[in-house]
């Protein structure tokens, strides 16, 4: 068992249920039949929502007892294609709508998305890429004609002292 064992309040509502339910998918068909039991919907939609709610972690999952992290995260990812949650909150706003009513006039939306306030041009290109002209030298022919990739044929202080050793022997 894990550490919810029992309805601690966060669980779905019945009421709520009656208005998922009809908005899930079809079982998705598998070539084995029914190789392991799905977990229920209802236990799957109970843990989306305590990681929604609380921000939890999704493998903290496995320690509640209501079903895996990967249950959840791939019936969440399931349900997200299939626009069961966009739906659910499509009918919760028309039903509030016509209970209270929004006042669709007065809406606003605050969030921005932009450079840095920081950057511009004296922050220069992107590190990646600065100060190259054209071509990098792995790509030419002559890196490529090198085993090791160096463009340059001079002698280095290993091949040097090598070729010494090899003139004093013979």
């Amino acid at each position: 068992m894990g550490l919810v064992a029992r309805d601690d309040g966060w669980r779905v509502p019945d009421a709520m249920w009656e208005r998922v339910e009809p908005l899930l998918p079809p079982r998705p068909w598998h070539p084995l039949g029914c190789h392991n039991p799905r977990v229920p919907d209802r236990d799957a939609l109970d843990a989306i929502l305590l990681v929604l709610r609380t921000g939890m972690q999704w493998n903290a999952l496995d320690a509640t007892g209501i079903c895996t992290s990967s249950s959840a995260h791939r019936r969440f990812q399931e349900w997200a294609r299939a626009g069961v949650f966009e739906e659910f909150w499509r009918q919760g706003l028309v039903a509030y709508d016509e209970l209270k009513g929004i006042d669709w006039e007065w809406l606003s939306c605050d969030g921005e998305m932009g450079k840095a306030p920081l950057g511009g041009d004296a922050t220069g290109p992107n590190p990646t890429d600065r100060a190259k002209k054209g071509r990098s030298g792995r790509s030419s022919a002559k890196a490529a004609a090198s085993r090791s990739g160096s463009s340059s044929r001079e002698r280095t202080s290993t091949t040097s002292s090598s070729s010494a050793q090899r003139s004093k022997a013979s």
